[in-house]
């Protein structure tokens, strides 16, 4: 039977997403009006400087917006479903600081230079440790746990990162790595696009196999097992799919963080709490978010551009406080 309120969820979240979608490509210093916007979508036609404006700079932005917000909250409710705690997020357990000290070892040694396929491995190989290390340190504990454990992860690959940044040769060099780790898609191109594609489509994939897994976990351990869910196969799943969604999605826009705690949170609710129909609304929610944020950068007027990641921690930290008063009675149980 159609859940006619869970469609309409959807629906509304996709057309969310194609307003802000629009509106990313329509919104900028140069002002590009939506006869112009359809005429240069539909065959290129308008003035060259339109044409270059949405093909070159706002297309590609507008698409990576999409493509990472849906990653980031999809990789945060997988995890929230998985760890079932209610504050893993892949920024908050420093799944991201991971994921962007893999990206800066490959800037700082030059390997993303010379074969740039590096600069996204390496950080989704950062993901990869951070989830298996996470898993191991807060196995058998409790929200608290995770949360220690994550602020642990967080600054070893903190401190790591800056003794990547103190010890380059070349301080341009260095201000490019701090003004990335504060994260933006800002002049990004279709390569970058293609770049990190293959990998956030295979950690889609590999995400949406773990929604009826999740489910049954969501009932217990015991009661998963029982109901034939390989636990193993789950937390590979799991590991693989945030790694490469999260390590994708920093590799090219560096640390944007709380997309995968706020999202989630808001949609859960409104899912009926049940993991299977929470992915796919968080991956809509996330990248109307990140698009939605994104066109909110270009409207205040700064001498330079915000940085998308300080907007999503200001929405985000805020969020995230309110969650821990909430659940404190919990800690002290």
């Amino acid at each position: 039977m159609i859940d006619r309120s869970y469609v309409g969820l959807l629906a509304t979240l996709a057309c969310l997403v194609v307003l802000a979608f629009i509106a990313s490509l329509a919104v900028g210093p140069s002002g590009i009006s939506l006869g112009e916007l359809r005429n240069a979508l539909q065959d290129g036609s308008g003035n060259d400087a339109v044409s270059l404006i949405l093909w070159e700079l706002r297309l590609p932005r507008a698409l990576l917006g999409g493509l990472i917000g849906a990653s980031l909250a999809l990789a945060g409710a997988c995890l929230q479903g998985y760890l079932r705690n209610p504050l893993a997020e892949p920024g908050i357990i420093g799944i991201s600081s991971a994921s962007a000290l893999g990206a800066v070892i490959a800037i700082y040694t030059g390997l993303a230079m010379r074969y740039p396929i590096a600069l996204p491995l390496l950080a989704i190989g950062g993901s990869v440790l951070a989830v298996l290390a996470l898993q191991i340190l807060a196995h058998a504990g409790n929200a608290l746990t995770l949360i220690l454990a994550g602020v642990a992860m967080s600054s070893l690959c903190g401190a790591l990162t800056s003794l990547a940044l103190s010890m380059s040769p070349n301080p341009f060099a260095s201000l490019e790595i701090v003004f990335w780790l504060l994260g933006s898609i800002t002049d990004r191109s279709m390569t970058h696009v293609w770049l990190i594609s293959p990998f956030v489509i295979g950690g889609w994939i590999l995400l949406a196999m773990t929604a009826r897994p999740l489910d049954a976990l969501s009932l217990g351990t015991e009661t998963a097992a029982s109901l034939g869910v390989d636990m193993n196969r789950l937390r590979v799943l799991v590991t693989l799919g945030a790694a490469c969604c999260v390590g994708a999605a920093t590799a090219v826009s560096g640390v944007i963080g709380f997309v995968g705690l706020v999202v989630p949170h808001l949609l859960r609710p409104l899912v009926g709490y049940q993991p299977s129909r929470l992915l796919p609304a968080s991956a809509l929610g996330g990248a109307a978010l990140l698009l939605g944020a994104d066109v909110l950068v270009r409207l205040v007027a700064t001498q330079n551009e915000l940085r998308l990641g300080v907007v999503t921690a200001l929405v985000g930290v805020p969020f995230f406080f309110y969650l821990v008063i909430r659940s404190r009675p919990a800690y002290g149980a």
